[in-house]
Order: C-alpha cells, then sequence, then structure tokens
C-alpha cells in the first residue's frame, strides 16, 4: 500500500506537473496490469507505457514523486513497481553503506 504520509501538503505547485504529463487523458490500464495479467502481454504493455514516459516533459517529477511514496503499483515515472523497489533498496544500501563510512572515520 502507498505510505502516502510522504506526500506534500496540499499545494498547487507540487502537483501541476501531473497535468504535463505525457500520460494524461491516456487509459490508465495501460499503466496498471490487471491481476491476470502475466508473460509477454504484461512485458509488451508495460514497454508501450515506458514508451509514452520516454517522450513526457515531467518525467522527472513523476519518478521522484512514485519513490518518495513508496508507490507500489503501476508505471510512474518510466519504472515498473519492481524497478522502483530496486531503486530504494539500492538507495537504503547507499545510506547504510556511507553511515557505516562515518562510524569507521577517525575523529
Amino acid at each position: 500500500m502507498a505510505d502516502y504520509s510522504r506526500l506534500p501538503g496540499p499545494v498547487e505547485d507540487h502537483w501541476t506537473w501531473q497535468s504535463l504529463g505525457a500520460c494524461r487523458g491516456l487509459q490508465t490500464a495501460m499503466f496498471f496490469h490487471p491481476d491476470y495479467e502475466r508473460g509477454s502481454a504484461r512485458e509488451r504493455r508495460e514497454s508501450q507505457a515506458k514508451a509514452i514516459c520516454e517522450r513526457c516533459p515531467v518525467l522527472g517529477q513523476c519518478r521522484e514523486h512514485a519513490l518518495q511514496v513508496h508507490e507500489p503499483y503501476g508505471i510512474w515515472g518510466g519504472l515498473s513497481a519492481d524497478e522502483r523497489k530496486g531503486v530504494l533498496r539500492a538507495q537504503r544500501r547507499r545510506t547504510a553503506l556511507a553511515a557505516g563510512q562515518r562510524e569507521h572515520e577517525p575523529a
């Protein structure tokens, strides 16, 4: 489930990017898989969604939003849910590694 507590307050400037998305007005089914979808059908739909993201003027804002709220479903900012999990896992590893290096530095 998405962690909406990470979202910024209700300030319009934080959300204006959504109105500029290349996906605006398209069928959401292109970006969110049905429960039964597997294999090549899923890969094909995700590829089509990511192709739209590639030409999107707000790709960066969309991706950052999805990472900040840990969005668990769909294609956001050109990344699937599994790809976002990988990005977040790598960020946690880098943070833990950096924290460990600081602990071992001489004072």
